[in-house]
């Protein structure tokens, strides 16, 4: 299906980890690929731009990261991030340049491109967010179905099979999740395109439009 392709959700001049989509048709493909593109694309950062903790962390010197911020790796913080208070980075992860990862939340096995911001109490698992995409208070990605079956996407041609046990939301470009959301296993949103507050979300929502409920999704006006 065309639009859930990674050319019609990303700007991929908008991460820094743009390599890892080479040759990919859809975004959920690069999940289990995250972890080791993080160490090959670590060790060719700038010792000038970027400074190493441990073995397999790397954090831009323009970044703020909160001193009570538990980062394991690997990871990559970009330049001018910001990784506040209590933040849980579980490893597998790259926060692009402006991003901002907020008080108590957690990321695990993401990549969030650039001004992405996930600022209260989000967690964000096994999940790709576009640029400028933003989830509100209390939003959070839910990445293993109840029943532990492979990940599915739903859509109005029928469901796309992943493969994956672990998938949570691929949100594009420019997307605003409401407080207090739940993206389900399998969830794919077009750019562009606003989620009601306290919204239950599963499969496949188009880009530029407004998601108000199961089965009452309208095109932006």
């Amino acid at each position: 299906m065309k639009e859930l392709m990674v050319k019609e959700l990303y700007n991929l001049d908008e991460t820094i980890a743009k390599d890892i989509f080479v040759g990919v048709e859809y975004p959920w493909e690069v999940l289990p690929k995250i972890h080791d593109f993080i160490l090959l694309l670590g060790a060719g950062l700038s010792g000038e731009e970027y400074e190493k903790k441990g073995e397999d962390i790397w954090i831009a010197k323009s970044a703020q990261v909160a001193p009570t911020a538990s980062i394991h790796g690997p990871a990559i913080i970009g330049k001018n991030a910001e990784i506040r208070h209590c933040a849980f980075i579980r490893g597998n992860a790259i926060v692009g340049e402006g991003a901002v990862v907020g008080n108590s939340t957690e990321l695990k096995n993401v990549i969030l491109f650039n001004k992405v911001q996930v600022p209260h109490y989000n967690y964000v698992g096994d999940s790709i967010l576009g640029y400028k995409s933003h989830m509100g208070a209390g939003s959070i990605t839910s990445n293993v179905k109840s029943d532990k079956t492979l990940a599915t996407v739903r859509t109005p041609e029928g469901i796309v099979e992943t493969g994956l046990k672990k998938f949570g939301a691929m949100l594009g470009d420019e997307v605003e999740v409401g407080c207090g959301s739940v993206l389900n296993p399998g969830t794919v949103v077009g750019s562009h395109t606003n989620i009601y507050p306290l919204s239950m979300v599963r499969g496949f929502v188009p880009g530029d439009s407004i998601y108000k409920k199961q089965g009452e999704v309208v095109e932006k006006q």
